[in-house]
């Protein structure tokens, strides 16, 4: 191996490092998010020559093994068990919420199903993109053997409109809301207390990762993550050839999940932010892998069916929900956690003045992560 491309894998590495370090210390680089600022790194460094010729052998070989080994990670710190022990309005916005998702990108499939190459696809990573977030469509794209350049240009569109959502939510959507869903009544928690403060630590901060007695359990759930890959490819044989990679992602999913139940490894810090490190790595390897010429001519089919996607579904929601009597404040929080994913609920909770919706959307989102290759990939196999 030159050391051109030792160079290039230490760039793959440790350049999240540094977006992580900066996003913390820097509040412009915090609201634009680590995820985007990977995809256009990684986009800049692929589309300036700064790549060794033969650098895809390695590219692909990334893109093939940061996602599976990031999924169990995320999903290890999950509390499957708090999700029954939550309000029966928060469990409703969840289950309107998968709902009005999967409806509008079925409605979306037979609109533009003659117009975008491989819609099976972009639907079930459509799917995952709005049950989970990024980690789920970057799943998709895995299970789905997703072209990168469609892949790129799905998530594009997403991001964009995503920025377009956000500042609706934060600045008016409450008043919005409010015009036809009843206002936020707070319930008897009983002994389920949210600790505001330390949310950011738990789902964002990298503080004290180092530290031996968080970074050697860690290290432990990575060695873990290696061993479900290996099992679950193993097990993949047994499928036939064209399912295989989605039942890789789905036995990861489902050994993740059940891990989660342990509580030596539930317990672990810092593995949410373990598995999210490694799917920055996915994101500056993919785009590096994109010809931004070919992004310039925008499909505006496929813009279109992200839009309808992602409004059309959060608009349905919020429609079905006046008559299950859920409150403006429970439906925006869930909506943001499967649009924008987990990390995202403390910034709306704060947005809305309302600390109490923040463990609804944590569990929400959290649901959405462990949910969305299922269904990313039963929807997008219905519709081929």
């Amino acid at each position: 191996m030159s050391i051109h491309f030792v160079i290039m894998i230490l760039f793959f590495l440790l350049a999240p490092v540094l977006i992580i370090i900066l996003e913390r210390k820097n509040k412009v680089i915090r609201k634009i998010g680590a995820v985007l600022i990977c995809y256009i790194l990684g986009a800049v460094v692929g589309n300036t020559g700064l790549l060794p010729e033969g650098a895809y052998v390695y590219q692909d070989w990334f893109t093939r093994l940061t996602v599976p080994l990031a999924l169990p990670l995320i999903l290890f710190s999950m509390d499957v068990r708090k999700w029954f022990k939550m309000a029966g309005s928060a469990i409703t916005s969840l289950l309107l919420g998968l709902f009005t998702v999967i409806l509008m990108i079925f409605v979306g499939y037979w609109i533009f199903k003659d117009s975008i190459p491989d819609i099976w696809k972009v639907a079930g990573m459509l799917t995952g993109v709005y049950t989970g977030g990024t980690p789920n469509m970057a799943a998709m794209k895995t299970a789905l053997n997703v072209d990168t350049e469609i892949y790129l240009m799905t998530h594009t569109y997403e991001v964009a409109l995503g920025a377009i959502y956000l500042i609706f939510i934060l600045s008016i959507g409450q008043r919005v809301f409010l015009l036809f869903l009843p206002p936020f009544k707070s319930p008897e928690t009983g002994k389920i207390k949210i600790n505001p403060a330390n949310l950011e630590d738990e789902y964002e901060s990298y503080t004290g990762f180092f530290k031996k007695k968080t970074f050697l359990p860690v290290l432990g759930a990575f060695g873990l993550s290696v061993l479900i890959l290996g099992i679950s490819y193993g097990a993949s044989l047994l499928f036939p050839e064209n399912f295989s990679t989605a039942a890789i992602i789905l036995l990861i999913t489902t050994f993740g999940i059940a891990f989660s139940f342990v509580p030596k490894i539930k317990n672990i810090q810092k593995t949410f932010q373990a598995g999210m490190y490694i799917i920055l790595i996915f994101a500056i390897v993919v785009s590096s892998m994109a010809d931004i010429r070919q992004l310039a001519n925008i499909s505006f089919n496929l813009f279109w069916y992200v839009g309808l996607a992602m409004f059309g579904s959060h608009i349905l929601h919020a429609f079905l929900a006046r008559f299950f009597k859920i409150d403006a404040d429970t439906v925006i929080i869930s909506g943001s956690a499967l649009i924008c994913s987990p990390p995202f609920v403390p910034v709306v909770a704060g947005a809305l003045k309302n600390r109490e919706v923040i463990l609804t959307g944590l569990i929400v989102g959290i649901a959405g992560y462990a949910v969305g290759n299922y269904l990313g990939v039963i929807i997008a196999y219905m519709l081929k």
